[in-house]
């Protein structure tokens, strides 16, 4: 699935959930081990500045349109069956789809704790889901030798998928140095789902997603760490995007 829509030099996947996990499935069964870009607005203005980064999205094997813009925008460059595939949505239905198909499920990343109650949660809601291990990683880089008995604790634990919720820009360049080195077949970076799907922050309402106000919801219950970013980042965006309307050529995908 290369054909992607060009969104400011990143190319978003127009994908819907269906076939976010037949590709997550083809993957797992061929034993051909790809990563997944949760992609929002702020990930898009992260990779206007690092070329880096921008690269490792578009060698993603999906870079799903988690947030709303992205879907509108995706939706107007002529993909009319896309739908917005969010970080907590799409661990939801892989862990529903993948039930009966016996997939493993490994947790990394987040606060202590967090995702041992996410692993607890997630078994509870979809009973005999199978979890492969969690792990809290330090708040610094890894050292070569922890990194190096992170890759073997998960290759041993036969896990097909590997979610990650870290810092984002961090989040995405262990995928894309990892993918490969561990053996499950997808890799999917899906930050806040863990706090979200643990318990641990609370999720917009439904109908504050679907409109796309849920940057406003987050603004409000954590300002301290989210109002500037938003406060810079969407005006930036709409301007960005407003000139690559105005036939500004874009980045290449």
């Amino acid at each position: 699935m290369r054909k992607r829509a060009n969104i400011l030099g990143v190319g978003v996947s127009p994908i819907n959930m269906e076939t976010a996990l037949r590709a997550i499935e083809q993957w797992i069964t061929a034993g051909d081990p790809h990563y997944i870009c949760v992609a929002n607005t702020h990930l898009v203005m992260m990779c206007q500045h690092d070329e880096e980064l921008r690269r490792i999205h578009n060698q993603a094997g999906l870079v799903t349109p988690d947030g709303v813009p992205l879907l509108w925008l995706t939706r107007l460059k002529g993909f009319k069956h896309v739908e917005r595939v969010c970080g907590p949505d799409l661990m939801l239905a892989a862990c529903e789809y993948g039930l009966p198909r016996g997939w493993k499920h490994y947790f990394y990343g987040a606060m202590p704790g967090v995702a041992d109650r996410l692993a607890e949660n997630l078994s509870e809601r979809f009973p005999g889901l199978q979890v492969a291990g969690t792990y809290c990683p330090p708040f610094r880089p890894l050292t070569p030798e922890e990194d190096a008995e992170v890759v073997e604790r998960v290759n041993a634990s036969g896990a097909d998928i590997f979610w990650m919720a870290v810092g984002p820009g961090a989040m995405e360049r262990f995928m894309a140095e990892h993918v490969g080195r561990m053996r499950c077949g997808v890799m999917a970076g899906v930050g806040a789902a863990f706090d979200f799907l643990s318990g641990n922050k609370p999720m917009a309402p439904r109908w504050m997603q679907r409109i796309g106000m849920e940057w406003f919801f987050r603004v409000c219950t954590e300002p301290r760490r989210l109002f500037m970013r938003y406060l810079v980042n969407n005006p930036a965006f709409v301007g960005r995007v407003i000139l690559q309307a105005l036939g500004k050529r874009p980045k290449d995908i």
